[in-house]
């Protein structure tokens, strides 16, 4: 393997592209089952990959390798969706007896993303 390359660099790359492609198939599918206005897509990836990173990761830590763990934790569930991530950060400072912070995560997340993407609209826009 070339050392610019390393194998598990490599595994994140393949489990995000095969992520990403189903995220975008999510997205047309939403787009072609539903008239609502809702972003249904994004619910549906959101939803979706939450659960499955908290069914997939207790798994991989039990039993699976570091290289499962790249390819569809940090690749695959992390292109399809980064609100599994943040929901399992989240979970995580939950359960290791920091709930504040985990209010704060939750929070501070979602109204400074909302703020920034405001942010670049405003800018795009001036």
């Amino acid at each position: 393997m070339n050392a610019l390359l390393p194998l598990p660099v490599l595994i994140v790359a393949v489990g995000g592209a095969v992520g990403a492609v189903a995220r975008y198939g999510v997205g047309l599918l939403a787009l072609r089952v539903s008239a609502t206005g809702l972003p249904l897509g994004t619910w549906a990836v959101n939803l979706v990959g939450s659960f499955l990173i908290g069914l997939t990761l207790p798994f991989l830590m039990a039993r699976g390798s570091d290289e499962w763990r790249l390819a569809l934790v940090v690749g695959f569930l992390g292109a399809f969706t980064t609100f599994s991530t943040f929901s399992l950060d989240t979970l995580v400072l939950w359960e290791n007896g920091r709930p504040g912070w985990a209010v704060l995560n939750a929070a501070g997340s979602v109204v400074l993303g909302l703020a920034c993407v405001a942010l670049g609209f405003w800018i795009a826009r001036h």
